[in-house]
């Protein structure tokens, strides 16, 4: 199930642009949301818009493959950790709904990353931190 708005919160980690860099994309027209109760939101076609905009994208591709080399350059962890990525041709609801699931996930663990890429119809999540954490999300996408 589709969430009806997303917060700037859920934007940075979905970006992995911080919440100050969101905003200045909001006031360079970039990004488009709406201020409810002081708190910007934003519907995922926004959010859609903001990732392939040609300005934003080439920022968003740069912090994906970021999680991916900092996990590689880590050389000294000091617990099993694993970074996945995942790749998936998908409509924009089922899009929309491993985003979610995902970001609801990373709730749980401080000391995990995600990031998801929407290309057309192809989406890309990379998730790394705790083995058991990344396991239990996987596996609960597809159950």
């Amino acid at each position: 199930m589709e969430k009806e708005f997303y917060t700037i919160n859920d934007l940075a980690v979905i970006s992995g642009f911080t919440t100050r860099s969101l905003r200045n994309f909001i006031s360079m027209g970039y990004l488009t949301g709406e201020k409810i109760d002081g708190i910007w939101q934003f519907r995922a076609e926004q959010i859609d818009a903001f990732l392939s905009n040609p300005n934003v994208a080439p920022g968003i591709k740069s912090k994906v493959n970021a999680v991916v080399y900092d996990f590689i350059a880590d050389t000294e962890k000091k617990t099993n950790k694993i970074c996945s990525i995942l790749d998936f041709v998908m409509d924009e609801e089922e899009a929309a709904e491993i985003s979610e699931y995902f970001c609801a996930a990373m709730n749980n663990c401080k000391d995990a990353a995600f990031k998801f890429q929407k290309y057309g119809k192809n989406v890309r999540i990379i998730i790394s931190g705790p083995e058991d954490f990344v396991k239990d999300s996987i596996n609960g996408w597809y159950k």
